[in-house]
Parts: structure tokens; C-alpha cells; sequence
């Protein structure tokens, strides 16, 4: 059974005693709906964007992977690709909008951090958008096997006001990784001051 994760919760990533060696990570959300002037209903689009940046041990970032970046130059990070709209009519496919896969043998051993953020593009509140969470998953961008863990990042008046937050990281403990979710917002416009602010106060 997954886990339903609460902020700073860690867990571990082992299923019958054994490391788990790759995991996704799948965002979700959907579309704005508004009700029209007249009738009906208005639906905005929504462009959130996943990303991952990979931390040594000094919290020096040594790779970031994004839309315009797909793939780790380590070949331990991949992105399924950029998703434009969110799911249409505010409503859950079921399916990700995003995913990052990390295949953790592939790793380099100088990084112990591997963090996840979300920022809106289009510099829409995190407020308005209907629903958003992450699941931590077995399988493919396409097909999932196992869940192990979830975590609700919608619904929280903490969001109101912000358009980046800093989703969870895996972290190297020994020679084991692990799962903290943080689901916390951040004052930055970009990705750019993002990664930053998660070097300043995230990684460790």
C-alpha cells in the first residue's frame, strides 16, 4: 500500500528487504475552469514544470534535468518531456503529467542530493490550480507497476501567492538512498532562483 506522505516525512526505498534501484517520480495537475460571463465554463491552460538538480556534498548543483534538458549528462536522470496544459476540464486522468525517472546505480558518487521543484511557467498562482500532487512510483512514465508513496501539494494556503515550490529530494545516507517530501513554496519567479534557494536551504 502507498504511503500518503506529510511534509518532511522520509521514507526509505526498499521493498522486501531490497533496495528499490529506480523510481519515478510523477507530477499531476489540471487545467484552470472558471465559470463563463454568460455560460458555460472558461478552461485556462496550465504549464507547470518538474524539474530535478542533482547536489555534491559541498551543495554544489553538478546537473540539472528539465524541459530543455532531458536527460543527465550521468544518464542517472530522465525527463518524459514538457506538458503544456494540465489535464483538460480540471479533471484527473489518473495519469502523470510529468515524470522524472532516477535509476540510482547510475549515480555518480560525488552527488548525495537529488531534488525535485515545480514552478509555473506562466506565473500562474498555485492558488487557482484545481489539484496537484506527486507520486513516487515502479514502472515507466507510460505504465505503473507499484506505488510507494504520494503526497498532496494542492489545497494548502500556503501556496496562495507563489508559482515555485520545492516538491522532495532523495538523499544518500551511507550507501543506501532515501525520500524526504518537503512540499514546501519559495519566493522565486524561475527555475533559475530556484535551484539556487534549494542549494541555500535544502541540501545538505
Amino acid at each position: 500500500m502507498a504511503i500518503s506522505l506529510q511534509k518532511g516525512q522520509r521514507i526509505s526505498l526498499e521493498k522486501n528487504g531490497a533496495s528499490i534501484l529506480k523510481v519515478c517520480v510523477g507530477v499531476n495537475w489540471g487545467t484552470i475552469v472558471k465559470p463563463g460571463l454568460l455560460w458555460g465554463t472558461n478552461e485556462e491552460e496550465v504549464d507547470l514544470d518538474a524539474s530535478c538538480a542533482l547536489y555534491d556534498s559541498s551543495k554544489n548543483m553538478k546537473d540539472i534535468v528539465y524541459f530543455g534538458n532531458l536527460k543527465s549528462s550521468c544518464g542517472s536522470v530522465f525527463h518524459s518531456g514538457d506538458d503544456l496544459t494540465g489535464d483538460a476540464g480540471g479533471i484527473d486522468d489518473g495519469l502523470d503529467n510529468e515524470v522524472i525517472t532516477v535509476d540510482f546505480a547510475r549515480i555518480p558518487s560525488d552527488v548525495n542530493n537529488v531534488v525535485f521543484v515545480l514552478n509555473s511557467f506562466n506565473q500562474q498562482d498555485f492558488k487557482d490550480i484545481p489539484y496537484a500532487h506527486i507520486r513516487l512510483y515502479e514502472g515507466t512514465p507510460q505504465r505503473v507497476d507499484n506505488v510507494l508513496a504520494k503526497l498532496d501539494i494542492a489545497n494548502d494556503p500556503a501556496f496562495s501567492g507563489k508559482v515555485a515550490m520545492v516538491l522532495g529530494r532523495f538523499y544518500r545516507q551511507a550507501n543506501d538512498w532515501k525520500f524526504q517530501s518537503i512540499g514546501e513554496p519559495t519566493n522565486d519567479r524561475d527555475l533559475e532562483q530556484l535551484v539556487h534557494s534549494v542549494a541555500m536551504s535544502y541540501v545538505d
